[in-house]
Parts: structure tokens; C-alpha cells; sequence
């Protein structure tokens, strides 16, 4: 499974979100001028679609487009992604 293969990778980037979110909730704490808490949440927006845009590729060359997966598997697996699109889109 390529979340299992990519674990490592996948969790430091999930930190490194964490991180960012409590950089965030400190400048809100400390007062910071609204430009740095709208920058810093703009970085966090663009490191949670970059590990959306990845995790979205791994599913679909793991589970839709792997070769002699079956149809149903298949059918089931793209299903699941386009569920997962339709969130990410709103």
C-alpha cells in the first residue's frame, strides 16, 4: 500500500503541517498582524494540497491503475477516489 511504502515521507510531511498550524495558533495568541496569520495559513492550505495532490496520485496508480487489479477492485478503488476529489474540491 503506498501509504505504508511512503509512511516516512508522509508523516514528516504531516509534522511539518502540525508545525506550521501551531506557528499559526501562536500568532494568533501573540496578536500578529493579520498579513503573517493569513500568509502563514495560506502555506498550511498549500502544504495540505500538496500531501492531498500526492496521496490522491498514490491511490490512484496503487489502486486504479495498477495492473492486474480486477474490475471490481478497480471499480471500488476509483469510486473511493472520486469520493475523495468531491471532498477536496469543496
Amino acid at each position: 500500500m503506498h501509504t505504508t511504502t511512503n509512511k516516512k515521507p508522509l508523516l514528516a510531511r504531516i509534522r511539518r503541517i502540525a508545525g506550521q498550524v501551531a506557528a499559526i495558533e501562536k500568532a494568533l495568541e501573540d496578536e500578529a498582524d493579520c498579513a503573517v496569520v493569513l500568509h502563514q495559513v495560506a502555506a498550511v492550505r498549500g502544504a495540505v494540497l500538496g500531501l492531498m495532490d500526492e496521496l490522491i496520485e498514490g491511490h490512484l496508480r496503487e489502486h486504479v491503475a495498477r495492473p492486474g487489479i480486477d474490475d471490481a477492485t478497480r471499480t471500488a478503488a476509483a469510486d473511493e477516489l472520486m469520493d475523495a476529489i468531491r471532498r477536496y474540491g469543496k
